[in-house]
């Protein structure tokens, strides 16, 4: 097939799944200072009860670390958030307009939930600074991306992410040459790119050594304010170190809320999560 063929199928393309951008235009409403609301959210997995009733409210610029045993609803309801599980019922709403139940996986992507998995995922044989410009918001349709040059704009954006994520000095080397840890930075370096509103880190220290630990404590902090953050994770210590307000879930639903201290001397998180 020639290339002026080609190039027209592109823009036939173009036409036709062009309402697949219109969800990022949305203007997110957070007057009453909340930016996620979940709320009498069920879901049952074969008789098993994995999500119960649960309710969630997360600020606008808070990070909250979400603690739990195994299978107490954690990764099941950061599925609900982002698209990738319909609960049997209840609501979550993104702000107060933007019902996240009628969206799909990619749509709540474009209007401002980034979600970062355990397992970093970047491009190894790519360099640092080409994972971050493919992960770049922007246009992604056939055309703009084959005429596409990166402007002053976009290289100042690639740069301060480098910079927050502390891979300046090693933009240039192949993603698969760095350590576990650099690999999860840049991964959140990635999220960083698509401009999100809501961050949802799943365990982003496992593995890790205590240095490279203190170092995404630092930078999970910076994050707050601009970007609300839900940081799943185990480590207690960690948790501690970066979480003014800790939820924790038990059996599908919130079992107890506050600052780290609270949650701790709580006699029902210690009889079923912090006995030991």
């Amino acid at each position: 097939m020639s290339f002026f063929r080609q190039l027209g199928k592109a823009i036939h393309r173009e036409r036709q799944f062009g309402f697949m951008h219109l969800a990022q235009d949305v203007e997110l409403d957070v007057s009453h200072g909340e930016i996620l609301y979940l709320e009498g959210l069920n879901l049952s997995f074969d008789g098993f009860k994995a999500i119960d009733d649960l309710n969630f409210y997360l600020d606008a610029g808070e990070l909250r670390c979400v603690i739990g045993p195994n299978g107490a609803g954690k990764t099941t309801m950061m599925d609900i958030i982002t698209g990738k599980t319909r609960p049997d019922c209840g609501s979550a709403f993104f702000g107060l307009n933007i019902d996240l139940l009628r969206l799909c996986e990619s749509e709540i992507a474009q209007i401002g939930i980034g979600r970062k998995f355990q397992k970093p995922t970047v491009f190894e044989c790519h360099r640092v600074i080409e994972n971050l410009e493919l992960a770049m918001a922007g246009d992604k349709r056939v055309l703009p991306t084959l005429f596409a040059g990166l402007t002053g704009e976009q290289r100042d954006r690639i740069d301060s992410a480098l910079a927050t994520i502390g891979l300046t000095e090693h933009a240039y080397r192949n993603a698969g040459a760095l350590s576990h840890g650099q690999k999860q930075w840049l991964e959140i370096g990635m999220l960083l790119m698509q401009d999100p509103l809501l961050l949802l880190v799943d365990e982003p220290v496992a593995g890790m050594t205590h240095q490279e630990m203190d170092r995404t404590a630092e930078l999970l902090q910076s994050l707050a304010g601009k970007h609300s953050v839900v940081v799943v994770e185990h480590d207690m210590e960690f948790v501690r170190a970066i979480a003014k307000r800790v939820t924790v879930l038990h059996r599908g639903r919130v079992l107890a809320e506050g600052t780290m201290d609270e949650v701790q001397n709580d006699p029902k998180v210690i009889e079923v999560y912090l006995g030991e």
